[in-house]
């Protein structure tokens, strides 16, 4: 009996500690939670009865160098409803669907919807947000909000890009510099009770957005309108199929326009630019979309024809195979292995100095230079020119040069690449390589950014571009320079020359593929002043009807813009030793 007594009181003893145990953990939970974890907890809670809604941050502005703006914003509205506070379904869904033209049905279902907030539409009109807001609707809320937006519509448009319904860039600048451009979005936090309904007397807590950085850029809006218009006009004329147009400073590889017709809107960059078929499928609209958004300048790469002879004219006199003295003999051909290869001119130009030989843009010259070149050191010239890698242009996409291997460039090849056919080059490729050889021997990466700024002007970064120097020696470039204004003031260039003002450039003509088709490209490169390159242009006209000449087509295209672009730049003109006598006769009379 007592045995069990014992055993009994012991059971009670055990009892007792473990429950003192048990109560004394739980204490010292609730204590650890309500003093150590309260601030967790208490976050949790709030966060439990707190709703929040985005601010949209407004996008940095893009400008050219002189500060127009190129791209803005508009504001417009966001506009949800919050199930749970909404008092009269019908009268909302009614009101919404009239106001802001959208199927009944469409409303219905995302007002019905079970959801803590539901978005109904974005990118509303701002006078149709406060149009909805003045109705008070009860469970209805009206934010702000922006929209891109592009003042002058389709200028520049495949350089430019645009953004998507999120703000984010997705072609061109727009998505190149979308780190620098996106701000940071705002908040708007409200209090809920346990039913998911705000509560007006704790009023919102919000957090102000944070606006974008503003992108300069080295375009000048107005030489952009200048080379649009020039580009249009010849499209036109020759019913061609597109037309690209580059302008740049040689010396830094600032851009001054950048064209690629036909442009897009830039505020309906999902219009096509042509009147599509009626049966267009889905897939196929895409297709022709991204067609429209290419950039043809650094997105395709092309046959560059004779504006590729300055390249091999650079080779050849670097590496010391001609003087522009030499003799050479053009009987409207050069056989080269198995292969007769024509000159433009079918009935040959004779005998002729290495210097009416780039005049003439003869063929079998530059065969001639190629052949003498060799393959080894043709090759070299390529990677020291840099023609082998991209430009490192600050836009998406850039295609790269399409070349023969050097162990497979026979004889044929050889003399093919001397004249710019049998491989392909961007638009933008070709202008900075040639910019490298006429401003002395340095090569710029062509470029677009300038600098970014903040809200308040500070300016944030300047942007900074490598240069590879001693492309070619300052000699080469000299006399480089000096060819190529003959070809202007007395060659095949003659209809880009400007009275007054001395300009070097090379016409071309080449074929696209395939050769069965008969179509032409046309082009001209250009820069001016020919003794000291401060711009450099080149166009390109693919497929012009009836005459595709480069030299009767392309060139006086260049002239157009040149009798724009030089005085707006202020280049002046050229005084010559003969002007000088013209002026002091003049004076004597």
């Amino acid at each position: 009996m007592q045995h069990l007594k014992l055993y009994q009181k012991g059971k009670i003893v055990f009892l007792f500690f473990a429950v003192t145990a048990i109560l004394t953990a739980a204490c010292g939970r609730l204590a650890y939670l309500m003093i150590v974890q309260s601030d967790y907890y208490g976050k949790k809670a709030q966060a439990l009865h707190e709703r929040e809604r985005s601010i949209k941050a407004a996008r940095g502005k893009i400008v050219d160098r002189n500060g127009i703006v190129l791209a803005d914003n508009r504001s417009v509205c966001t506009v949800s409803v919050i199930h749970s506070q909404i008092r009269d379904p019908e009268r909302v869904i009614a009101e919404l669907a009239e106001l802001l033209e959208l199927p009944e049905d469409t409303v219905r279902k995302r007002v019905e919807k079970v959801s803590s907030i539901e978005r109904i539409s974005s990118n509303v009109p701002k006078e149709t947000g406060d149009a909805i807001l003045a109705r008070q609707l009860e469970g209805v809320k009206v934010d702000e909000d922006y929209r891109r937006y592009y003042p002058y519509d389709s200028l520049a448009s495949k350089v430019i890009g645009f953004t998507g319904g999120d703000n984010q860039g997705i072609v061109g600048l727009e998505v190149r510099y979308d780190d620098w451009l996106s701000g940071e979005d705002g908040k708007i936090l409200t209090m809920t009770n346990a039913y998911g309904q705000e509560l007006e007397q704790e009023g919102e807590r919000r957090q102000e957005p944070v606006t974008g950085n503003q992108l300069t850029i080295s375009m000048d809006c107005n030489l952009q309108m200048y080379c649009e218009q020039a580009a249009q006009k010849v499209m036109l004329e020759k019913n061609a199929d597109e037309v690209s147009v580059i302008l740049m400073n040689p010396q830094n590889g600032e851009i001054f326009a950048m064209v690629n017709v036909p442009e897009y809107n830039l505020n309906e960059p999902f219009t096509l630019n042509v009147e599509p078929a009626s049966d267009l499928k889905e897939s196929e609209k895409q297709d022709l979309l991204n067609q429209m958004w290419r950039n043809a300048c650094i997105n395709d790469t092309y046959e560059p024809g004779s504006t590729f002879k300055i390249i091999t004219t650079a080779a050849a006199l670097e590496q010391g195979v001609v003087t522009v003295n030499d003799s050479f003999y053009c009987p409207g051909y050069k056989i080269v292995e198995d292969r007769r290869i024509r000159c433009h001119k079918t009935t040959g130009h004779g005998a002729e100095t290495f210097t009416q030989g780039i005049m003439n843009s003869c063929n079998p010259v530059f065969i001639e230079l190629g052949l003498r070149l060799g393959a080894e050191n043709f090759y070299h010239y390529f990677e020291q020119f840099g023609l082998l890698r991209k430009t490192g242009i600050d836009l998406p996409g850039e295609a790269a040069t399409i070349m023969h291997k050097k162990e497979n460039i026979g004889q044929v090849e050889l003399a093919t690449i001397s004249f710019g056919q049998s491989f392909q080059i961007t638009p933008i490729q070709l202008v900075t390589t040639v910019s490298s050889l006429i401003n002395g021997g340095t090569r710029v990466v062509p470029h677009f950014g300038v600098s970014v700024q903040n809200a308040e002007g500070e300016t944030r970064k300047t942007f900074s571009y490598d240069e590879t120097e001693g492309t070619v020696s300052t000699a080469t470039s000299k006399t480089l320079c000096d060819l190529l204004e003959h070809v202007v003031s007395e060659g095949t260039g003659k209809k880009a020359a400007i009275e007054g003002f001395s300009i070097g450039g090379k016409t071309a003509t080449s074929q696209t593929l395939p050769r069965s088709d008969h179509k032409y490209i046309a082009s001209f490169l250009g820069f001016a002043p020919a003794e000291d390159p401060q711009v450099i242009g080149l166009i390109v006209i693919d497929n012009p009807q009836g005459v595709y000449y480069g030299g009767t087509v392309a060139a006086p295209v260049m002239k157009e813009i040149f009798e724009n672009a030089l005085p707006y730049l202020g280049i002046g003109k050229t005084v010559t030793e003969q002007m000088q006598q013209e002026e002091i006769a003049a004076g004597s009379r």
